[in-house]
């Protein structure tokens, strides 16, 4: 394994996966090498894995840091998805544990969901902040082509597979009251996690396609016959989930949808901000983002 430096821009890939809890790593890749960046928006979780999975290159990044060191709350969710677009990625999976708040997805099942419900309170969402004012479209957070692609990648797993779904992301650490967890229940909701969403919101802003895979791996709270959420039991869900995470990642490579997708130009028409009035500080820090509008806004 080769440590890049940072600045090597040749090191590009189509295809980012952000590794959830217990997805430290993602030994199918080939070719591997490091590189850590920087970005205007801090320094990401960690360094990212740079490889190739059936001739597509990926870059990994566990979202938590090796050793799971950040807290959901504590992520730098815009670091990660600027360093992301950063080498080069167009296509983004977000891999994460959940809790299931319906009977028929037990522990070890998977799920695509489509759909998101924020329950999260202290995070930054977006990439225009402080002069600079984007509303791009969220009617439909995760990009259909690739979440297609994504399930029948998962299928190819012993897992079965939840196609669609609303996941209710909260702002943790703790998990939920049981007060909580059936007020979800009740409004329809399908799983519980705590990082996907703002990915999502960043993901859309960076003009990347976007899809989740969700690892079930407890009832929350709320099953009257389960025992309620328990650490311990959920880290030996995890170590089975992660091998099928990595095996529909894997298949999910051979798979890749190709071409532009509506989600490349999702800021077109976006940014309201009167261009003769962003600072130059403002477009170095949005350069990557959001240079060619606000050139032309």
């Amino acid at each position: 394994m080769r440590h890049l430096p940072a600045m090597e821009k040749q090191q590009k890939a189509e295809l980012g996966v952000i590794g959830g809890s217990g997805l430290y790593d993602l030994d199918v890749l080939e070719n591997v090498e490091t590189v850590r960046l920087e970005t205007p928006f801090g320094d990401p979780s960690d360094e990212f894995l740079l490889g190739t999975l059936s001739g597509v290159r990926v870059a990994f990044l566990p979202r938590h840091g090796k050793g799971h060191r950040i807290s959901p709350t504590e992520l730098n969710f815009r670091g990660n998805i600027h360093a992301m677009k950063q080498l080069g990625v167009r296509r983004l999976l977000s891999v994460g544990a959940v809790g299931s708040l319906r009977e028929e997805i037990p522990p070890g099942d998977l799920v695509v969901p489509d759909q998101f419900l924020d329950r999260t309170f202290h995070r930054g969402a977006t990439f225009f902040d402080r002069g600079v004012v984007a509303h791009v479209q969220f009617g439909d957070p995760v990009c259909a082509t690739l979440a297609a692609a994504v399930t029948a990648s998962a299928k190819t797993t012993d897992a079965k597979v939840h196609e669609g779904g609303t996941y209710v992301c909260m702002e943790g650490p703790q998990f939920s009251t049981r007060a909580e967890s059936n007020l979800y229940r009740s409004w329809g909701a399908s799983i519980i996690g705590m990082t996907n969403l703002q990915e999502a919101k960043l993901a859309r802003e960076a003009e990347m396609c976007f899809s989740t895979l969700a690892l079930s791996t407890d009832y929350d709270c709320w099953h009257e016959e389960e025992e309620d959420v328990d650490v311990a039991a959920i880290v030996a869900v995890i170590q089975a989930n992660a091998a099928r995470a990595a095996e529909t990642i894997a298949s999910l490579a051979g798979r890749m949808p190709k071409g532009d997708c509506a989600c490349h130009s999702s800021l077109a028409g976006a940014i309201l901000t009167d261009v003769s009035t962003v600072s130059a500080e403002a477009r170095e820090r949005l350069a990557l983002i959001a240079g060619a509008y606000l050139e032309s806004a």
